[in-house]
């Protein structure tokens, strides 16, 4: 009998010294009553690749209820819907899980929402050109005088995608406004907006309307392909084109434009001090 009391006795205090702490919102982290493979976990971190994280559907931490193109963190209602399952990581401002997302703890201070690292980006243009009649210049538009064109990139692209892509809105039943209609985990390589052609001189707003010229006249789209190789482009050579290639040549052969073997017109495209035979 005096057994069993003293075994209650030693259990109700158990019980009761667990209460106090979980009225202390700042104890300090104990590690022993984690999970032994939770204890092997940087919570200093935030891996979208976890397989926990991984299999939840983005817009249950990004949801969009703005037209804001840059994502907010989640948690901003009372950690939801972090707290689902790191409740006891929270619950202590001294958590390195707490890093992940604030400045100071003390304060409240957030961090920036963080650039695009471990996520690719996904863009069909034969279904947007073709299939949905979005012209080219809806994305890209004039750069460095004229001679380039932007390629939409970072929290600002989501401007122009916004456009259509607004907040809940469906395509025959799908969803189109989450994260994840875009974006995938996987590495993330941006367009080069540089070409070969503007090394020879070659500039956009010398090619445009005023010339009778729009996109399709020397860029063709490739349905099925990966997205760098999606849209074609002249090869940025005229004398010495390959046989066949869409090149300068295809224009400037001496009789639709000025080129073709008349070298005394070499300077109204080769402009540059460096440019020699």
């Amino acid at each position: 009998m005096l057994c069993v009391l003293l075994f209650a006795c030693v259990r109700e205090l158990r019980v009761s010294a667990s209460s106090m702490i979980a009225l202390d919102s700042t104890p300090p982290m104990d590690n022993s009553d984690l999970d032994p493979q939770d204890q092997n976990i940087d919570f200093s971190k935030f891996l979208h690749s976890n397989p926990n994280h991984a299999r939840l559907p983005c817009l249950i931490c990004h949801r969009r209820e703005t037209g804001s193109s840059r994502p907010t963190l989640p948690g901003g209602n009372g950690h939801v819907p972090c707290a689902g399952c790191h409740a006891q990581e929270l619950a202590n401002s001294a958590s390195p899980i707490c890093t992940i997302c604030h400045t100071s703890t003390q304060s409240g201070a957030l961090k920036g929402f963080p650039p695009l690292k471990s996520f690719n980006v996904r863009f069909d243009h034969s279904l947007h050109t073709r299939g949905l009649g979005v012209r080219c210049a809806t994305c890209h538009r004039p750069s460095r005088g004229g001679v380039a064109l932007t390629i939409p990139a970072g929290a600002s692209a989501h401007t122009t995608c916004y456009q259509c892509h607004t907040p809940l809105v469906k395509a025959k039943d799908r969803d189109i406004s989450s994260c994840g209609t875009c974006h995938q985990l996987g590495g993330y390589a941006r367009t080069p907006t540089q070409a070969a052609a503007f090394r020879v001189g070659f500039s956009h707003a010398k090619h445009g309307p005023t010339q009778k010229l729009n996109c399709n006249d020397c860029h063709n789209i490739r349905a099925g392909l990966t997205q760098r190789r999606q849209v074609t482009a002249p090869t940025g050579l005229n004398h010495h084109a390959p046989s066949g290639a869409n090149s300068c040549a295809t224009c400037h052969n001496g009789k639709r434009a000025f080129g073709g073997d008349d070298f005394s017109a070499c300077k109204r495209c080769h402009t540059r001090a460096t440019w020699h035979f």
